[in-house]
């Protein structure tokens, strides 16, 4: 492929300069910064999804915002059928829980729609780690995701361009997202013992504009305007390309580059070269895993779906007096993260200078049982908060807490693990692949939450408890043959 000469018209000759700012390579930051403004808009879209089509945009919508103007709501809510795809999305959808005995709600539908967007998102990185590997790099293929989304974002301003916005969307976080978490583990060498506390900076940076786009994405979509939140989103995306492209002198070559550069071969001659048993072996053994990664995420991904419902009708947001958007419940967790991962990284330093760190695979394992066990909590507020009262928020907040936990123990480690063990030449690909993880995981939990309606809450929780748990025994059980199978320590 003559083009891979020229795979990156962006990227400088030669390595990146090899200054450092507080241990880690300068790239580290610029990455950083990068992922928190695109984490700021996708997470701030999604803050106001489920709300935006319940009050909103589906048939029958009340459009009860104070800060929306009736006629505006009006004319959302009674029109959602001229939405451009919607009545085809809702005939699709009707017939096909027809068989699953789930009425098609708006809440129904809003569950099922959120699901299948938040699974595409993670369905296309697969693709898009294709596509870098094989055609544009990992550069150009971030400046192109970096463009559809934020044109997707602006485009959700736009009620009937609701779901050509959402594609724009997918198909942009699929080109993005993998190629800039490749880019975190090709600024160190082979055996960099900082490549895990590289990911957790970086994992840091999602959850710091995760923390702020509730503030201000769903702050002005419920007070102000539906389309002020989704905009701010689009801002905050060519905010993050803006900081990728002036920092683009401090980010390491596309990994073929580097690989074909240090073996003394055309990227085409690394690229024919047959993938060794070993290889091969650690392939495997990330398909494995992800297998079992897509029921962490089915579980974890009702903060944005049915948590985002009770903190929405059961859960009282007043603070001195002053009433908050249900939709800053999701800030919870992105301050979670940003408090607790620095003392993570520290503890796991402290465990490996004594030889008691847990493998990843353990680690991982540790998430899942964590996500599960802080379900329990949701299990009391449920039988504590009548169906038609309003609780202390309390129960969210300790809820989130202990998933948050869960999640610094599965997500950075997993990213990290994908670029120790994938071949070079696939290693946006398989980076992709872990991503895909989290779209059936998605879409799964879309699924799942369909019967938040349906089960008691007490029942509902218990089954998010009971898979959350069970996923982690499996992580447990099978530490053990892969470190055999693959000859080292994961």
């Amino acid at each position: 492929m003559s083009s891979m000469k020229n795979m990156d018209a962006f990227a400088p000759a030669g390595p990146p300069p090899q200054g450092e700012w507080f241990g880690h390579p300068k790239g580290l930051y610029i990455l950083f910064f990068t992922e928190m403004w695109e984490r700021f808009s996708y997470y701030g879209m999604r803050t106001l999804l489920v709300l935006y089509m319940l009050h909103y945009l589906l048939p029958g919508a009340q459009g009860d915002w104070a800060n929306v103007t009736s006629h505006g709501a009006h004319v959302a809510g009674q029109g959602a059928m001229h939405v451009v795809g919607y009545g085809t999305m809702y005939a699709l959808l009707a017939w096909f829980f027809r068989h699953v005995d789930i009425p098609m709600s708006n809440q129904a539908m809003s569950s099922q729609i959120y699901g299948l967007y938040t699974a595409f998102v993670y369905f296309t990185p697969f693709f898009g780690g294709i596509l870098a590997d094989r055609l544009f790099g990992q550069r150009k293929t971030v400046y192109v995701g970096g463009v559809l989304m934020a044109i997707g974002h602006f485009l959700m301003a736009v009620p009937s361009l609701f779901f050509p916005a959402l594609l724009f969307l997918i198909v942009g976080n699929g080109c993005f997202k993998p190629n800039i978490s490749t880019q975190v583990g090709l600024l160190y060498p082979e055996g960099d013992h900082r490549r895990d506390s590289a990911f957790t900076i970086f994992y840091m940076g999602i959850n710091l504009g995760a923390i702020f786009s509730p503030l201000v994405c769903g702050t002005l979509g419920q007070l102000v305007g539906w389309h002020w939140g989704f905009g701010a989103a689009g801002v905050g995306m060519l905010a993050g390309l803006a900081i990728y492209h002036f920092g683009r002198h401090l980010l390491p070559p596309d990994e073929l580059t580097q690989k074909a550069a240090a073996e003394h071969v055309s990227v085409e001659e690394e690229q024919k070269k047959p993938l060794t048993s070993a290889e091969w072996k650690g392939i495997w053994a990330l398909v494995f895993l992800c297998a079992i990664n897509v029921v962490f995420w089915a579980v974890y991904e009702q903060q944005g779906n049915t948590m985002q419902l009770w903190a929405d009708q059961n859960t009282r947001w007043v603070l001195l007096g002053l009433h908050m958007p249900s939709s800053w419940f999701q800030m919870y967790n992105p301050i979670f993260i940003c408090l607790f991962a620095p003392v993570l990284d520290r503890f796991w330093a402290w465990q490996s200078r004594r030889g008691r760190e847990p493998s990843s695979v353990t680690k991982m394992g540790i998430g899942c049982v964590l996500l599960g066990v802080s379900f329990l909590i949701m299990v009391a507020a449920a039988r504590v908060v009548a169906p038609d009262q309003k609780g202390s928020p309390f129960w969210l907040i300790s809820t989130v807490f202990l998933l948050t936990m869960g999640e610094l123990y599965l997500s950075p480690i997993g990213l990290s693990l994908v670029t120790k063990i994938s071949p070079a030449r696939m290693v946006s690909m398989l980076m992709g692949m872990w991503f895909l993880s989290s779209f059936f995981g998605n879409y799964l939990a879309g699924f799942i939450g369909g019967y938040y309606n349906v089960m008691t809450k007490e029942a509902f929780f218990t089954l998010l408890t009971a898979l959350g748990v069970g996923s982690g025994l499996i992580f447990f059980a099978a530490n053990r043959p892969l470190r055999k199978s693959i000859g080292r320590e994961i």
